[in-house]
């Protein structure tokens, strides 16, 4: 643990007196939010050490998305890769969930960070007068130990909307503590179906070590969801605890598509050729595999339309996307109609590859996102004011689709929660597109997107709510 401190100088550092551990659920979707809020929380002059495996702190650097690393302020801590299990293809036939496989796998190491991290967490104890661990709200069992540390204290951090962190728990409470009015919802998608049976173990084993946490950071903004962050306040556990709305966590910057890398991304160019707000984006994200009869459906579905795209076709994530078998360039080729590529070269373009979704998606040629609606997605989305064809998969998913579609107004599904186990056919997938693109009711979804992208983006801004809520959480934790 010596040698992990020896970079671990505070000099020239505000509060050096302080010190933040940072540890996410070593997913990407998991990974990215606390690895951007890391640099956000160093920028105030904050030591911050942010622990993870080997392979999965790689992963963060190389896919961080307009962060600058040269000379980073932010300490990565790695611990050995553990033997991860062997998978299965992601596309095995007959399963019975679409919860993604890699991430019932990585639930099952994570175990592995508690005493490495309970060894780094003591030795900074002895080195701050506070030590302030930001744990996904899926990691609070590596920081268990923090009990027995006197001069250490936890926050719980939320990778998901506020809108889905209440009703999830809102599910849980037998005894309701309090009426819900009757502008919230009334039939949220429920968790069935959402997991597999051994992850949902696992989150309930995680929500019952919440306790030790003396506050919780949300990757939201108050205009997106003032009345979701107020009914979190209300809930039982959270009654003496901060909440702090901090989001959205990503590169603002990037809300201008111009501000880009010296390596520019092929399908930028290809979108400067392209008419405003006339392109659909298409991703799924790193945890979603479609099956092949799926993936032509789309493939149809999208030429059909006679609509300009740019497709992210892809395998998910597999635990070590550094191992040979990890790999994902090419590997859906043979999956598409023959000839498509040919058929729609002009029309659309497809990318088999890390695609860098925040500059699509605040490119002035963007004008929808066909997404599985994961949160960081969706707030990458509507923080660029691109509204969003609905398809939930699993996990947070279908509730983050009710939010968009029903609550914001900001978007159209293709696939219904209800229907998840259907075939979505070329008709849906071509009917959904012209309803938002090509439709009277899908300009006034689009203009709404533009409206709401325009406030995220000041919430984010100096003087914003959420800028506000981030210097209110470093001045509390730095009291």
């Amino acid at each position: 643990m010596a040698e992990l401190l020896a970079n671990s100088d505070d000099n020239g550092y505000k509060h050096n007196q302080v010190a933040v551990v940072a540890i996410p659920l070593p997913a990407q979707g998991h990974i990215n939010p606390l690895f951007n809020l890391s640099h956000l929380i160093a920028s105030y002059e904050i030591p911050v050490h942010f622990v993870g495996f080997v392979s999965h702190n790689r992963q963060a650097k190389l896919r961080a998305h307009g962060l600058d690393q040269t000379n980073s302020p932010v300490n990565i801590i790695s611990f050995h890769d553990p033997p991860f299990t062997s998978l299965p293809s992601p596309r095995e036939p007959n399963k019975t969930s679409k919860f993604p496989i890699h991430l019932q796998c990585i639930s099952e190491v994570c175990h592995l960070l508690r005493h490495p991290t309970s060894q780094l967490l003591r030795a900074l104890s002895a080195k701050y007068r506070r030590i302030i661990v930001i744990h996904d709200s899926l990691m609070a069992s590596v920081i268990q130990d923090i009990k027995s540390i006197q001069n250490a204290e936890s926050y719980t951090f939320h990778t998901s909307s506020a809108f889905t962190i209440f009703f999830t728990i809102w599910e849980s409470i037998i005894n309701k503590p309090f009426n819900l009015t009757s502008d919230i919802p009334k039939h949220v998608p429920t968790g069935n179906g959402c997991y597999s049976p051994e992850f949902n173990k696992f989150i309930a084993n995680q929500y019952k070590l919440l306790n030790l946490s003396s506050g919780r950071l949300y990757n939201t903004c108050r205009p997106l969801e003032d009345k979701y962050m107020d009914l979190n306040t209300k809930l039982p556990a959270n009654e003496k605890l901060k909440l702090f709305a901090v989001g959205p966590i990503n590169p603002m910057m990037k809300a201008s598509y111009k501000a880009r890398s010296k390596n520019k991304h092929e399908c930028l160019d290809w979108l400067d050729q392209q008419e405003r707000d006339s392109v659909i984006y298409v991703s799924f994200g790193t945890t979603t595999s479609m099956a092949e009869e799926q993936i032509k459906e789309l493939a149809d579905g999208l030429e059909r339309s006679a609509q300009k795209f740019v497709w992210v076709l892809r395998d998910a994530d597999k635990v070590d996307i550094f191992k040979e078998d990890g790999l994902l360039k090419g590997h859906d080729h043979d999956q598409l109609p023959e000839g498509y590529e040919e058929r729609v070269k002009g029309l659309g373009l497809v990318l088999r590859d890390w695609a860098p979704q925040l500059e699509i998606l605040g490119h002035p040629a963007t004008g929808g996102f066909i997404s599985h609606c994961g949160w960081n997605s969706c707030l990458e989305s509507l923080s660029m004011g691109v509204p969003i064809i609905t398809w939930p998969m699993h996990s947070d998913q279908p509730k983050n689709s009710m939010l968009v579609t029903e609550v914001l107004r900001v978007g159209v599904v293709v696939k219904d929660w209800a229907r998840r186990d259907e075939l979505i056919t070329s008709n849906a997938v071509e009917s959904a597109i012209r309803r938002l693109m090509a439709s009277n009711e899908g300009e006034g979804i689009r203009k709404r997107a533009r409206e709401l992208g325009n406030v995220v983006r000041k919430s984010a801004a100096k003087g914003g709510t959420s800028c506000s809520e981030l210097d209110s959480f470093v001045s509390h934790i730095t009291r």
